[in-house]
């Protein structure tokens, strides 16, 4: 009987360790990490590629938080990223103006663009502090939400002398990159004509604390 129970908490310990996949790092349970970065270093980047002209702009007024258990991040991650209209950049203060316009973005309306999401999914350990994943959430735009799907890679930095040079507490690194369609988000993208591609393309990198 003693050989049966041994052998059935084997298996259990054995599924819940494939089924749970997390950091391998010093803190333990429940972590959220806030992503606000008043210094701006935080920033995400749009890229439009047409024939006639490649468009690359950054945002850096970006707020929003995650959560997860670090030894479980597949089941419980969730968070939100939020970027404010007003601080896209793409270099050319008149392109920037139209961006944001009543006929565009329309920033005096819609002021923030977000990304919800709630959980992640083929999850793959590249280190004891470093994660691949995809994750899926509710990216709004323009007023309009849709699903969106993004592949990411998260870092967990323990908190030392080098980290407290960017912030206190332990550090989440977060990397990410997708794309969406201008269409989906009723933006008429003939407003500007083949100078902006239907399709932009997004990368994340960012850096929060816990403390």
């Amino acid at each position: 009987m003693n050989k049966y129970i041994s052998t059935g908490l084997t298996l259990l310990v054995l599924v819940i360790s494939i089924n749970a996949q997390g950091f391998k790092v010093k803190a333990k349970g429940s972590q959220t990490f806030n992503f606000e970065d008043k210094g701006g270093r935080n920033q995400i980047s749009f890229y439009s590629k047409t024939p006639l002209e490649d468009i690359t702009g950054t945002v850096n007024a970006i707020s929003g938080w995650a959560t997860f258990d670090v030894t479980d991040f597949v089941k419980t991650l969730k968070g939100k990223i939020i970027v404010k209209v007003a601080s896209m950049n793409t270099g050319i203060e008149l392109r920037n103006n139209h961006m944001k316009s009543v006929n565009w973005l329309d920033e005096k309306k819609f002021p923030e663009i977000s990304y919800e999401f709630n959980s992640a999914e083929s999850v793959k350990q590249i280190a004891d502090n470093k994660l691949s994943f995809k994750v899926r959430g509710k990216f709004t735009l323009h007023g309009v939400s849709k699903d969106v799907e993004a592949d990411g890679e998260a870092t967990y930095l323990d908190e030392n002398e080098q980290t407290q040079k960017r912030a206190p507490g332990d550090l989440l690194g977060i990397r990410s990159n997708f794309k969406i369609k201008l269409s989906d988000f009723d933006i008429d993208n003939s407003i500007i004509g083949s100078k902006v591609s239907e399709v932009i393309e997004v990368s994340v990198n960012i850096v929060g604390s816990n403390k």
